[in-house]
């Protein structure tokens, strides 16, 4: 299996905010959900893989292609979708398959169009008419009508009805069901990574703070409930975040195992990403 996006010490500064050695490794045949909050450096990563903006440092290569000097080539293997649909509104989807088949060497217009049957998506109604989930799927329906071997995807469920999101995922899981294709998927909607990912990186303040498979950070970590007295008596190493309130406290462990056996009298439940977002943007350390 090989790796469709491999990232080593990316950095770039803009002053006020820094991406930091940041490091990322897509395998074939997975998806990869990124996550953090607004303006952790997700979307700047992002635009560094695709070359869209100079990086200070680090290596990235796309489908083994540098994403520098051999930019075109990698991207012909490559189908995006961004958060808004950027087509214009005066286009119907049959004007994209005449604009977008010379920009693709393995454009494929027989394919473009059962995308718009399978998402029931009028071929010469105007895209001002499309709704969002609709202008979403026709993105979709363009990103994968060139055969790509890589999807990148910035928050392209945001605002979608979970009908929509559902199909759209069910849709990511047949494409990476050939090893040769993986998706790099952003996303605030963590339930939708939880559903969907194999690996997921949490980008915190321009730095990589986690980075594993979904399944081994979901059967790890965990949510300790306790009151604050519990919390005094609780050795710091054994908790990586605490969250106090009004009715109590909260601590994050990172092996639930572990901790359970070693206070048996409190109970760690089982956490989501949602969770560990919370802990470590909100939480402090003990």
């Amino acid at each position: 299996m090989t790796n469709c996006i491999e990232i080593k010490g990316l950095s770039k500064s803009y002053g006020d905010f820094a991406l930091k050695n940041i490091d990322l490794t897509l395998p074939g045949g997975s998806i990869l959900g990124l996550i953090g909050e607004n303006g952790a450096g997700k979307t700047t990563t992002i635009k560094c893989i695709l070359n869209l903006i100079h990086r200070d440092a680090g290596e990235i290569t796309l489908l083994g292609y540098d994403n520098i000097r051999e930019e075109r080539l990698a991207k012909q293997d490559i189908g995006l979708v961004l958060d808004e649909c950027f087509f214009s509104d005066a286009l119907r989807p049959l004007d994209l398959d005449k604009i977008l088949a010379p920009a693709y060497r393995e454009w494929d217009r027989k394919l473009f169009r059962s995308y718009l049957d399978k998402f029931d998506l009028p071929e010469k109604k105007l895209i001002k008419e499309f709704s969002r989930g609709m202008k979403m799927k026709l993105s979709l329906s363009a990103a994968l009508a060139h055969h790509p071997r890589l999807l990148i995807l910035d928050e392209a469920t945001a605002g979608l009805d979970p009908v929509v999101r559902d199909e759209i995922l069910d849709e990511f899981l047949g494409f990476i069901q050939d090893e040769d294709h993986a998706i790099l998927m952003s996303s605030h909607i963590t339930s939708d990574l939880e559903k969907v990912a194999d690996y997921i990186a949490y980008i915190h303040q321009g730095e990589v703070v986690l980075s594993d498979a979904k399944d081994s950070i979901l059967d790890s970590y965990g949510r300790v409930g306790c009151t604050a007295a519990q919390l005094d008596n609780i050795d710091p190493r054994d908790i990586l975040r605490t969250r106090k309130g009004t009715f109590g406290c909260e601590a994050l462990v990172g092996d639930r195992v572990a901790f359970s056996r070693k206070y048996p009298m409190l109970l760690v439940e089982r956490t989501t990403l949602e969770d560990i977002m919370l802990f470590v943007g909100k939480g402090e350390t003990k």
